[in-house]
């Protein structure tokens, strides 16, 4: 799969983490019992898809880190995981897209959070899986992003005359940077839909890196440890 960074797409290492001030919280017994204690009062048993609708709730501001529960992400990259291992089923089974929407989710995923030299990227974190769970229980979510993978098909067939995954990398460049900054909703009521698309997907994909172990091993979190004796910061040379 081919690897473009459109002007706007922030390096790989911006894009992880440090606009977001992420502090994943390590999932134990205790924090399941958080999340048990929390969907108990909804009255209703809990199920894997009550925990799921748990990770869309207040989301649609922004940044579902800053409203989920950590913890019941964590739940879902482990369905990802076991799905992911079942020989039975050959891997994951997307919920909501269609496998032509799936895959063109995974070539914008990788495109966000490519891998590097450093560790794996979105599709090693199952980010597209974790945005397919996301939207199978979600109806906005599936009004905003079907609707934006089906705009962004569109928009390549009126400018190129095919679909996004069949277009030539400069293409890709030329239509993502297009809805990668939000001051070009200003162009039109089409452009618009693209940019509130993207900047959605954007952070859904950021989110599902940084809850994913690969995303919290690339911060260096280690979990609350014991320690004998604070320090302090070490020293910096010639300061």
């Amino acid at each position: 799969m081919r690897r473009i960074r459109p002007q706007g797409l922030k390096p790989a290492l911006i894009q992880r983490g440090m606009m977001y001030g992420l502090k994943p919280v390590p999932f134990t017994e205790e924090t399941f019992e958080q999340v048990h204690r929390a969907l108990s009062m909804t009255l209703e048993p809990i199920t894997r898809r009550n925990v799921l609708k748990s990770l869309t709730m207040g989301a649609v501001a922004g940044s579902v880190l800053r409203t989920i529960p950590l913890e019941a992400a964590e739940y879902a990259h482990g369905v990802i995981e076991a799905e992911r291992a079942d020989a039975k089923t050959g891997g994951y089974v997307p919920r909501f897209f269609s496998p032509h929407q799936y895959k063109t989710l995974q070539a914008l995923c990788e495109t966000i959070l490519p891998a590097d030299a450093d560790c794996g990227g979105a599709i090693e974190a199952g980010a597209p899986e974790f945005i397919d769970l996301l939207t199978s229980e979600n109806p906005e979510y599936q009004l905003k992003l079907g609707g934006g993978l089906m705009w962004l098909d569109s928009a390549c067939a009126d400018r190129y005359g095919k679909a996004y995954l069949d277009c030539e990398a400069g293409q890709e460049k030329e239509i993502l940077d297009l809805i990668a900054y939000r001051k070009n909703a200003a162009l039109g009521e089409g452009v618009s839909y693209g940019v509130e698309f993207f900047s959605l997907l954007r952070n859904l994909t950021s989110d599902g890196f940084f809850t994913s172990k690969i995303g919290i091993k690339y911060l260096g979190y280690e979990g609350n440890t014991f320690v004998m004796e604070f320090p302090g910061c070490p020293p910096v040379p010639g300061v």
